[in-house]
């Protein structure tokens, strides 16, 4: 359950934290204090929940809290034995099937302040080693069979590939992610940027984690709720 008063929900949070065990809470605190919004990725229209499930269980163990799914032809889906849960920690913003779904994530993308990157290979062979990590980031990922949509291609601000050195083209979309993703969360980790989380996004994101980690979570708010008007 979202509350959007931030008062009402510090209170909740006080609230729901005495049917947490100490252990829970300081397992949420230790993970919380590495996730970043600074990386995030986009997954255009892929149709194999094996790569959807393993790229969000990559952005989890990365501390990455965000992913962006942008549905055309293929509908999101999560492989749970792939995944381990680790979609259940994330923050996702799906885009369903609609006109120009993917040219409004990356305008979404752009006002929260996200230089966008389209992985793909370029003329001017830019390589993820070569992207700044001052600046915040978003990934695009492409469909299996074809790569990135013309319009995804169009509004990114820049592209960049990973470099190979054998007979094989590409990468996987799994593969891919976690390349990247291990390339910029660990020079991000290793420099001076502040990448971490505000105050208040982690207050946010831990009362979401305190719900899942319980039972009952929405009774027990709304009980709350009615005895604290």
């Amino acid at each position: 359950m979202r509350i959007d008063n931030a008062q009402l929900r510090d209170q909740l949070i006080e609230h729901l934290s005495q049917f947490v065990t100490e252990e829970r809470r300081a397992r949420i605190e230790e993970v919380l204090a590495q996730r970043t919004r600074h990386i995030t990725v986009v997954l255009e229209d892929l149709y194999q929940t094996q790569n959807i499930s393993a790229v969000m269980r990559t952005c989890d163990c990365y501390g990455i809290q965000d992913a962006y799914i942008v549905e055309n032809r293929n509908e999101f889906e999560v492989h749970k034995d792939i995944s381990m849960g680790a979609d259940k920690w994330l923050t996702l913003h799906q885009y369903p099937h609609a006109e120009h779904n993917m040219r409004q994530c990356i305008e979404d993308l752009h006002q929260k302040g996200y230089t966008v990157v389209a992985t793909l290979p370029d003329e001017k062979k830019t390589t993820i080693h070569d992207l700044p990590i001052n600046q915040k980031t978003a990934f695009l990922f492409g469909t299996e069979l074809t790569g990135l949509s013309d319009e995804a291609i169009q509004y990114a601000d820049c592209n960049a590939l990973i470099p190979m050195y054998g007979f094989t083209e590409s990468f996987n979309i799994s593969n891919s992610a976690a390349i990247i993703l291990s390339n910029f969360s660990e020079r991000l980790r290793h420099s001076d940027v502040d990448w971490k989380l505000s105050s208040e996004e982690e207050k946010e994101i831990y009362f979401d984690w305190l719900q899942k980690s319980m039972r009952d979570a929405d009774a027990v708010i709304r009980h709350f709720l009615s005895t604290h008007p």
